[in-house]
């Protein structure tokens, strides 16, 4: 019973499929057909992301949620006006809403990364929490500008490239170098866990 629950709790792979999946397939559809195809794909897969979430899963969460509204809205004005750069700006509202929601929690000295990822991070103490928060909020603001930056510079092709492959790398390297402070913080030397505390992309 306990192991079944613990399942339930930690998506694994499957958590993982689902944020990166659709950007993925994005990619390779863009790759393929171009902007127009790729944006419709991506449309579609995230769609179908929150499905799966939510019968796999049993739920879909807040992230998922937001990624798949930002997704579908920008894309339909990337499809209607012709211009990949509706698809472009997505990510950095997706940044900056996670940054204001993070440091909007710390104000409230609420961790709201703790509402999220609890189940992945057994054993963390409240100041872990709050000090996680502040370090993603930190990462999501600077992958806001990040992005701005590539996007007014870099042509579409070389944007895209970037963000799938390097932001990710940027993520999980992230994701990683907070694992010493979590662990002074309580929690256990899990890398299956750490995998799974990363935020999705954007």
């Amino acid at each position: 019973m306990t192991t079944e629950v613990k399942k339930a709790e930690h998506p694994g792979g499957l958590g993982l499929a689902l944020d990166f999946g659709p950007l993925l397939i994005f990619f390779l559809a863009y790759k393929f057909s171009g902007v127009i195809v790729g944006t419709v794909a991506f449309m579609i897969a995230i769609a179908i992301a929150v499905v799966v979430s939510r019968m796999k899963l049993g739920k879909v969460s807040p992230m998922l949620w937001l990624s798949a509204v930002l997704v579908i809205g920008f894309g339909a004005l990337t499809i209607y006006f012709n211009d990949p750069k509706f698809i472009q700006i997505k990510p950095t509202v997706i940044y900056l809403l996670f940054a204001v929601g993070l440091f909007g929690g710390l104000m409230m000295k609420k961790p709201l990364l703790k509402f999220l990822l609890q189940a992945a991070l057994d054993g963390l103490d409240e100041a872990g929490w709050l000090k996680l928060s502040r370090n993603w909020a930190f990462f999501f603001l600077a992958m806001a500008g990040l992005n701005e930056a590539m996007r007014l510079t870099l042509d579409f092709d070389l944007w895209l490239t970037l963000k799938v492959w390097g932001v990710t790398v940027l993520s999980l390297l992230f994701g990683f170098a907070n694992m010493p402070m979590m662990m002074r913080h309580g929690l256990a030397a899990d890398r299956e866990a750490a995998l799974e505390a990363e935020p999705p992309q954007g």
